[in-house]
């Protein structure tokens, strides 16, 4: 089986037992993931989001949301000035 065709047919459960191990750094029987473990376990998390999940859902989200009144990254006109 394919590496896409794993990520399509994962179930909720075993994607979920899989982002438990990435927030705690370890495997359920209380062994530490390795880096690569890590990097792969995250990459499969992704992938599995990215098809199963609506955008909010998924892991790394962030909500960007408008700020009431002025947009927050326009300049400020204040003029500084040093002294001395």
């Amino acid at each position: 089986m394919d590496y896409q065709k794993l990520i399509e047919t994962m179930p909720l459960d075993t994607y979920q037992s899989l982002k438990r191990a990435l927030e705690l750094g370890k495997w359920p029987d209380g062994k530490t993931l390795t880096r690569e473990q890590r990097e792969n376990t995250m990459q499969a998390v992704i992938a599995w989001g990215e098809l199963h999940l609506e955008v909010g859902e998924r892991v790394g989200h962030i909500d960007k949301k408008d700020k009431e009144g002025d947009v927050c990254d326009e300049p400020d006109e204040t003029t500084l000035t040093w002294k001395e």
